[in-house]
């Protein structure tokens, strides 16, 4: 080994021990929690309100496509009683009309189920700055040093504050709901 390496595993040794020793005296004094992210969003008021306003948003293109596929249903099975006594012409119209409707009602759920995707997705990630900003709010005032979030393999209940994080975001929401 040269001596530039020797010298480089010393330095890396030497820094492993210091910070072997002096990390457990420091991280006593730290305030540390533990917050689940996707509990604190599916919990949260915040989302069944942004939940419920898409379910509003989206409501009449809802009806709209059950509208079409009910009558894709009674055409069906409408043509199915009457495909014995018509002629071949008429049936070949019938099954067109019934595959043109078919394709309408699958192009309107594909677009309906894509385009409210989208707006979860985009709800979803207001959401997720909103608690983060919460998470961030709540660590400041009650004076954590470092909050945990996703990829925690294990939390003791003593440091995963998920609840009390829960608690400040429902008491501001309902403070600014109050205004």
């Amino acid at each position: 080994m040269s001596l530039v390496k020797r010298q480089l595993v010393k330095a890396v040794l030497g820094v492993a021990l210091v910070c072997a020793f002096a990390l457990p005296a420091v991280a006593q004094d730290m305030k540390i929690g533990v917050v689940s992210l996707p509990a604190l969003i599916e919990r949260a008021p915040q989302t069944k309100i942004a939940m419920d306003a898409l379910q509003e948003e989206f409501a009449p293109r809802q009806r709209e496509f059950l509208a079409k596929q009910k009558e894709f249903e009674d055409l069906t099975a409408k043509a199915q009683k009457d495909f014995a006594v018509m002629g071949e012409t008429e049936r070949r119209n019938a099954e067109k009309d019934l595959r043109d409707l078919q394709r309408e009602v699958t192009r309107l759920q594909n677009e309906f189920r894509e385009d409210l995707n989208l707006r979860q997705n985009e709800e979803y990630g207001v959401l997720q700055r909103a608690m983060l900003k919460e998470v961030q709010d709540y660590a400041q005032e009650q004076g954590y040093d470092l909050i945990v979030g996703d990829g925690v393999l294990f939390a003791s209940n003593a440091v995963n504050i998920t609840e009390e994080v829960l608690r400040a975001v429902e008491a501001n929401h309902q403070a600014t709901s109050a205004r």
